[in-house]
């Protein structure tokens, strides 16, 4: 067989077996990494000798750094630092700059004291394992479901994690290939690259992002790959320029596209995690065949103890200081300790400073691949498997049936978000006018700017593990039938929709009331002509509560928004039956006090230092 074919069969097997494995893991309900390792280990020459990268020759060098600047991008793109709060960004950026200090130290004297490694050679594996990687960490945390600031966190340190990693490893590495750098050029080596990372980023995102608004006579498919041929060429332009700060590129470009709101985002966001997919399917398979199990197995003991310090003391210790003070419960914070599992760019990079070691003439290169596989091997085995029943012994996972999706983000909907969030919901918003979601995203919420609601739209909105579906745009039509969308492919526990008072379709429940259209309280809202307010029906004077809030409903003056019983919190469909002891959150239309309806004129004035000044009817 000649070389050609050989690396043909070399291809195709490796796509096979990594396709095959992600398919086998979504139907085993297990980590992809686990079983794209396992295979690339059994097919390699450690194993059935079918899989031989070596036949790549240079070209997995090639191959490896192109794959993990897309994979990078599509982290990059999917990363949304404006959706969480303060607290949370705040923890995210400790754990990516104090955090990363935290395991270089520790990893370093851990593989000294422990694997009993050269000072050298432990700071190079000490660097090599800074980083934890979005494709291992994504694809976990989907199959797991945990709390949304759970995911932000470990998703956002896995994104941002891997360019720094991948910079201080770099930086590890001149120094020990250049033993009398001094402290000054180390400081312009890392200035350099990062200078380098965020100038080609932010600024080709941006040139990229205002081309992209202009090109209107570009096909979808077209985008797409121009997106694709810019990125691989930044990311070129950035390496040529100085070594690694290509995946800092690679980052804030994806970073800067998400920020700009780029007409087709939804779309590219699915090609480029298409791409991602089948990349991570391949490198893992690669560079786990690549691996020699022999190298490992002389590790010994020293190896697995290095490993289970850098688990069980250095990641915790990391993650509570970098937490110190935040809202996060302890809980929260041991599975954060708990999630670390390494990925491709630890592997990938590792790959190339076995190869450079040797070139340079120096030992050690095979032993630090070795620690840095047996660190993947044993963090995505040990934590991937177990992240699941962790969760739920710690109780972090996302409840599964409560939320609330709401399609268009209107005055009246982004306001009702925000009680429902300030009462502990999590709230996710789909609009398809830029300008709205814009809106709806200055509020902090996660939002989903669309032209068509279709199922993929809705399951990324997370529509499986939300418990209501409300539709609440100014077109009742349009309302009815994204109700029935919903209806027909998610059957969630409730779906509402704002609709005309005529309107009865099946197995739609009508939100709010008819008497005011939604654009009317968009124009009370937006005019400031209204206050929001709350009230508890019970007690004696329960039916006149009652009959006061009919009637300022049929006047068109009050929208019961949400209302709150001991079984939970809901919003309030039409025709709502209400109990006592029921606590009401209402929007008031309050132009002016002589506006009001003439009967209840005196009552207001009466009662204008009450909490509730209108449904609180004066005594007889």
């Amino acid at each position: 067989m000649d070389s050609s074919t050989q690396i043909t069969a070399l291809i195709v097997l490796t796509v096979v077996a990594g396709i095959f494995s992600q398919v086998l893991a979504k139907w085993l309900r297990l980590p992809s990494i686990v079983l794209l390792l396992l295979s690339g280990i059994l097919l390699g020459p450690s194993g059935l000798g079918l899989l031989h990268p070596t036949l790549l020759g240079d070209g997995l060098e090639v191959l490896v750094p192109l794959c993990v600047a897309l994979i990078l991008f599509e982290g990059g793109l999917n990363l949304d630092l404006s959706r969480t709060n303060q607290d949370l960004t705040g923890s995210l950026w400790k754990l990516i700059t104090l955090g990363a200090v935290i395991t270089l130290v520790g990893a370093a004297l851990a593989s000294h004291w422990l694997g009993e490694f050269p000072w050298q050679i432990a700071w190079l594996y000490a660097s090599l394992v800074i980083v934890t990687g979005p494709t291992v960490v994504g694809p976990l945390l989907k199959q797991v479901g945990v709390q949304r600031k759970l995911a932000f966190i470990l998703e956002g340190e896995g994104v941002l994690i891997d360019p720094i990693g991948a910079i201080v490893a770099v930086v590890v590495l001149n120094v020990v290939l250049q033993q009398d750098m001094g402290w000054a050029a180390i400081a312009i080596n890392v200035i350099e690259r990062v200078g380098i990372g965020i100038a080609i980023g932010l600024g080709g995102g941006w040139l990229l992002s205002q081309f992209l608004r202009r090109a209107k006579f570009l096909s979808e498919e077209l985008r797409n790959l121009m997106v694709l041929a810019v990125l691989w060429g930044l990311f070129l332009l950035s390496q040529r320029l100085m070594s690694e700060s290509g995946l800092l590129t690679a980052v804030l470009l994806g970073t800067s596209l998400r920020l700009a709101e780029v007409p087709g985002e939804r779309l590219l966001r699915r090609f480029k995690g298409q791409l991602s997919t089948l990349a991570i399917s391949v490198l893992f398979v690669l560079l786990a065949a690549d691996l020699s199990v022999a190298s490992m197995l002389e590790l010994g003991w020293s190896g697995v103890a290095t490993v289970l310090c850098l688990i069980f003391l250095v990641r915790p210790l990391g993650v509570w200081l970098c937490t110190w003070g935040s809202d996060l419960t302890w809980q929260q914070k041991t599975f954060l300790s708990w999630i670390a599992p390494r990925g491709i760019v630890a592997a990938s990079v590792a790959s190339l400073f076995s190869i450079s070691l040797t070139n340079a003439g120096m030992s050690g290169g095979d032993a630090i691949k070795a620690l840095v596989f047996l660190t993947i091997l044993m963090t995505v085995f040990l934590q991937g498997l177990t992240a699941k029943v962790v969760a739920e012994q710690l109780q972090v996972r996302a409840q599964e049936t409560t939320g609330v999706l709401i399609v268009g983000c209107n005055p009246l909907s982004i306001l009702l978000a925000e009680h429902l969030r300030d009462r502990g919901e999590v709230v996710t918003m789909i609009d398809s006018n830029p300008e709205s979601c814009k809106q709806a995203r200055q509020k902090h919420f996660p939002v989903f700017c669309s032209s068509a609601l279709d199922t993929e739209i809705l399951q990324e909105a997370g529509m499986t593990r939300l418990g209501t579906f409300l539709a609440m745009t100014s077109n009742t039509e349009v309302n009815a039938i994204l109700a029935q969308r919903a209806i027909e492919e998610f059957h969630p526990p409730r779906v509402l929709a704002a609709l005309a008072s005529e309107d009865d379709r099946l197995g739609i429940g009508r939100a709010f009331q008819a008497q005011v259209a939604v654009k009317d309280w968009n124009e009370y809202i937006s005019d400031s002509t209204f206050r929001t307010g709350e009230v508890i029906l019970e007690g004696p004077r329960y039916h006149l509560q009652v009959e006061h809030i009919r009637a300022l409903m049929h006047s068109g003056k009050l929208l019961p928004l949400l209302i709150e019983r001991t079984e939970g919190l809901r919003v309030v469909p039409a025709g709502e039956e209400w109990q006592a002891g029921d606590r009401l959150i209402y929007v008031l239309h309050t132009p002016k006090p002589h506006a009001l309806p003439a009967a209840l004129t005196s009552e207001w004035r009466i009662s204008q230092t009450q909490i509730e000044p209108v449904l609180i009817p004066p005594a007889a």
